[in-house]
C-alpha cells in the first residue's frame, strides 16, 4: 500500500466494488470511475481488474470484470449510496427493483457497490456498512486487499484472514492493469 491519502476537511475514506459483464466490461468500469467525481466522490486509487466467475442466484451468464477503488468523500452513507446508484443508472443499469426488467444478480453493464466508509459501521433499511458480503466474496476481497493489505473492518475483522479462509473454487483471475484514476480539477 502507498502512503495514507490526504483527506480534505469533512471527508472519509471509503472503498467501492465495481463489476460489469455486459458490453466492453473494462470501458464500463472506467466510465463508472470517470463519473464518480461529478457525484462528490474523489477516486484515489484503483486495483487491477479481475475476470471472475458469476456467483449468486444466476450462474449461467458471462463472466464479470471486477475492480475496487479507494475513494474520499464528504457524502453521508445514504447520499453515497445514491451517488453509486446514479452512476449505475447513467451506464444503463436497471436499479428499480419493482421494474419488470429488473433481475437480481443478473447480467449488468455496471455494478457500483459501497463496501466500506470510514471507521464506523452503519445500518439503515437500505444500506449496511461494511457491505454484508464483503467478507464472503473472493472477487471483492482480492482487489480490495490489493489497495490495502492491512485493511480491517470496524469490528476488528482482518480482511486478509477472511480471504485466507475462503474456498479457492470461486474463479478470480487477474485480467488487466488498474483503471485510470481521474485527475483532480
Amino acid at each position: 500500500m502507498t502512503d495514507a491519502p490526504e483527506l480534505r476537511s469533512g471527508e472519509r475514506l471509503g472503498y467501492l466494488g465495481l463489476g460489469s459483464n455486459v458490453g466492453d466490461r473494462r470501458a464500463q468500469l472506467q466510465a463508472a470511475v470517470d463519473a464518480l467525481p461529478a457525484h462528490g466522490v474523489r477516486v484515489l486509487a484503483s486495483s487491477a481488474t479481475y475476470d471472475t466467475d458469476p456467483v449468486g442466484e444466476i450462474l449461467d451468464q458471462p463472466s464479470f470484470l471486477n475492480a475496487c477503488v479507494r475513494i474520499a468523500t464528504a457524502l453521508a452513507p445514504e447520499a453515497l449510496l445514491d451517488a453509486c446508484k446514479a452512476v449505475e443508472r447513467g451506464r444503463g443499469r436497471q436499479t428499480d427493483t419493482s421494474a419488470p426488467d429488473y433481475v437480481r444478480h443478473g447480467p449488468r453493464p455496471v455494478d457500483v457497490d459501497l463496501l466500506l466508509l470510514g471507521d464506523a459501521p452503519y445500518a439503515s433499511e437500505r444500506l449496511t456498512l461494511p457491505h454484508a458480503q464483503v467478507t464472503e466474496r473472493r472477487f471483492v476481497l482480492v482487489p480490495l486487499l490489493e489497495l490495502d493489505l492491512g485493511l480491517t473492518l470496524p469490528d476488528g475483522t482482518v480482511l486478509a484472514d477472511r480471504l485466507a479462509a475462503l474456498p479457492l473454487d470461486e474463479g478470480v483471475r487477474r485480467a488487466g492493469d488498474p483503471l485510470t484514476v481521474p485527475a483532480e480539477a
